[in-house]
């Protein structure tokens, strides 16, 4: 007897066994791996600035969600349409295009593939005249670049007051690159300063941590495109895109600042610290047009 109790439970074992290797225990098929594709604007993944924020974002969702996550960077603006089609054609699941200048060429790809979804940073989806053509299949990441303006600006401001700068002339000025609105929204950024009762001044606007630039550098105003790029992923990941703005500011942590090659003085950090907190809570509200 106890023999053919040993040969049942034999006979069991290896049927569940058997049932292991098939899969037949996992409940169902397994999990979907979903393709991400991020197309760079021209510079590279080693730009310092967008292209390779937005890729560590996408590394960070490669980790968090096992994602499949490719890039294609564009060596000119004649690759955009190339690239995202390229993504496209291969049913990615979501297709990234990194920058302002990539408008154009999402907005005709995504009208080419209605049944991708598509993100980018800084801008819409639009025609050659840059009307939004709303497509239902594209998300437009934004950034309130004022609020990372309107920190380093306090910085700027205080430093000057305090007699911290070296010419000492009660003028700062502000250094923009090509004029495009996320660059006119880091100076308009400033203009916090009028409102906090400080008399106005200009700062420098960057978009990633420069603290190895150049030893000069002593702040920089973040602007956090990896965390918009994951949250883009995860809402992808999580079937929850929705068409349409997401806005990234000091108030989610998609914007801020950073301290480099450079001690805060006790009396500027609670200054900071008290601004931020201000823009936080949506009692101070850095100014997204530049004064006239």
């Amino acid at each position: 007897m106890a023999h053919k109790q040993l040969r049942f439970l034999g006979v069991v074992a290896a049927a569940m066994i058997l049932t292991m290797a098939c899969g037949g225990s996992s409940g169902g098929p397994p999990a979907k791996t979903f393709k991400i594709g991020l197309v760079t604007d021209i510079g590279g993944l080693n730009d310092k600035s967008f292209n390779h924020l937005a890729d560590v974002g996408l590394e960070k969702a490669k980790t968090d969600f096992k994602v499949q996550g490719d890039v294609k960077e564009s060596k000119s603006g004649d690759d955009y349409v190339p690239n995202l089609t390229d993504f496209a054609t291969k049913k990615y699941d979501l297709v990234i295009g990194v920058g302002f200048l990539m408008q154009e060429a999402v907005g005709t790809v995504s009208g080419q593939f209605p049944d991708i979804h598509f993100a980018i940073i800084d801008g819409a989806g639009t025609d050659a005249k840059g009307v939004d053509l709303k497509h239902p299949n594209v998300q437009s990441l934004y950034f309130k670049e004022q609020d990372a303006g309107a920190m380093v600006g306090v910085m700027a401001g205080w430093m000057e007051k305090n007699g911290k700068a070296k010419k000492n002339k009660h003028v700062i000025g502000a250094v923009g690159g090509i004029s495009i609105p996320p660059v006119d929204d880091y100076i308009a950024g400033l203009g916090v300063l009028q409102q906090a009762g400080q008399s106005g001044v200009y700062s420098i606007g960057v978009d990633a941590d420069q603290k190895d630039a150049d030893p000069s550098v002593i702040a920089s105003a973040l602007k956090k495109v990896d965390v918009a790029t994951y949250t883009a992923i995860k809402n992808v990941v999580n079937n929850q895109f929705q068409a349409g703005a997401l806005t990234f500011s000091i108030a989610n942590e998609g914007a801020g600042y950073s301290v480099d090659n450079f001690t805060v003085p006790p009396e500027l950090q609670a200054e900071l610290d008290k601004v931020l907190g201000q823009i936080k809570s949506g009692a101070l509200t850095p100014p997204a047009d530049i004064p006239a």
